[in-house]
Parts: C-alpha cells; structure tokens; sequence
C-alpha cells in the first residue's frame, strides 16, 4: 500500500473540488434553485427515508447529502478534502439544510463519529480510492442499526480495465496494487488547467460483495445497468436524457452497478 495515499488523494481533490463547483456538470446555480442531485438508481434503492437517519461516505462538496436531506432524511456527510467540505457547509447554509459534515479519511471516522444509521449511502467514484474494501465494510457495517440498509451505485469495475480512451484494456480488474497516475483535467473539464497526482486501487464485484457478506450483510439486489447518468467519459454518446453509453461500446457492457444490503 503507498502509506502516503491519503496527503496525495486529499491534494488531488482539493485541487479538483475549486474546478467542480464552477462546472456545468455540478449546476450549482440550478441545485440551488432545488434540483435534486440524485438518480433513480439510487433513488429506486433508497425508497422513502423521510425521518430516516442516513450516513454519507465520500460526500465530495454534499450535492446529494443535502439532496437525501431535501428528502427528509437526517444526513450526517463524511469526506477527505477539506476544501469539498467547507463548500458543502457554505451549501448547507444556502440550502437552509441541516447536514452534519465531517472532514476526514474514511478509516479514521470511528475517531469522529460514534453513532448509529438507518441508512449508509455512498456513490459513483468511491470505493477506488480506498485500499482496503474488508476495513470499509466493517465501517458500514458498523453505523448501521439492525436491519439497517446499506445502498451503494458505483461504476463497474469492467470500466476501470480500460485506458481513458477506451480502446484497449490497460488495467488489472483485480486489486493487487496500487494504480499512482498523474492525470491533466478533470472528469468536468478535461480541459481545464489542472494537474493532480492521485492513488487508486480496483475493486472487483467479488470483492466487494463478499466484504460485505463478511460483516453480517444480507445482499438484497445486485443490478448492473448499461449506462451511466454523468457524462465523465471520453465518447460518451447521451442515447436517452440523462443516459450516456461510451459510443463504441453501445449497450453491450456494464457501466455502472449498485447493491442493496441489509445488517442482519
């Protein structure tokens, strides 16, 4: 494991979070007017949680916190950069919500937060920065009460095989190492100017349900889905509103999956 993965992922993101917040692919002005950051992928998955007790692990700047607060939810937001969540918290003040933020790396929140959840939600873009997918679902298994959910939509580890242009594979599906890159741009603009070093690692479907298995978790649905809805890719073609495929690919590989688990 690169033992200083956390400095380098936490300068990375707070490079990135300045970039996101002024991007179309975030519409801060149209959030703030009420719209809802949230997907049916997910949407579908969580169900009605008004009143619910819901924990957010890697919240970037906490459009969807304060969107599952929006629902009714009771949301308590965890992420790594400081610059994301001192913006969620300015976006709490404007959105007149009561989201509780916590700026830490995942592993060390049981030094923040004692407490207990109906509800443990995290999405798109998460489990790759973490190196071990056992010690995560121990913390999710965790904060939720019995018969708590656990909802997770992440994009499917057969994307992560390829290179950035998707012609050929390029990368392990299994987790054997770290993935230590240097990348121009960012998912928003990858145009824009900016340069970050960050660490991942893959995690494929077997790891990451078996983990959760592990902890005392009942899986209750796998779905994959042949789509994403954030247009993050290179050649990403938009075949129905707020549907993008990768152009070449077509419906014929999985891009996004998700999971619905239940603590016995």
């Amino acid at each position: 494991m690169a033992a200083n993965y956390i400095e380098i992922n936490k300068a990375s993101w707070n490079k990135r979070t300045a970039v996101h917040i002024e991007s179309e692919f975030y519409d801060v002005p149209g959030f703030l007017k009420g719209n809802n950051s949230l997907n049916s992928i997910e949407l579908d998955l969580l169900g009605d949680i008004s009143g619910k007790k819901v924990l957010h692990l890697q919240c970037h700047f906490g459009q969807d916190s304060i969107s599952l607060a929006r629902l009714g939810a009771k949301v308590t937001a965890v992420d790594l950069s400081d610059a994301a969540i001192d913006y969620g918290k300015k976006l709490n003040e404007q959105t007149k919500t009561d989201v509780t933020f916590i700026c830490c790396d995942i592993y060390d929140l049981p030094n923040h937060l004692n407490e207990a959840f109906d509800t443990v939600f995290t999405s798109y873009g998460t489990i790759g920065w973490l190196p071990d997918i056992n010690k995560w679902a121990g913390l999710v298994a965790k904060y939720l009460k019995p018969k708590g959910v656990f909802i997770i939509a992440e994009f499917h580890p057969v994307v992560w095989m390829y290179d950035n242009d998707f012609s050929k594979i390029h990368y392990r599906y299994f987790n054997d190492v770290p993935i230590k890159e240097t990348e121009e741009g960012t998912y928003t603009n990858p145009e824009a100017e900016l340069e970050q070093d960050y660490i991942s690692w893959n995690h494929g479907l077997g790891e990451v349900v078996n983990s959760l298995i592990n902890e005392g978790l009942t899986i209750k649905s796998l779905h994959e889905f042949d789509y994403t809805p954030y247009n993050c890719f290179s050649h990403t073609v938009e075949f129905e509103p707020g549907k993008f495929q990768i152009k070449h690919w077509g419906n014929k590989v999985p891009i996004v999956y998700s999971i619905k688990a239940v603590k016995k």
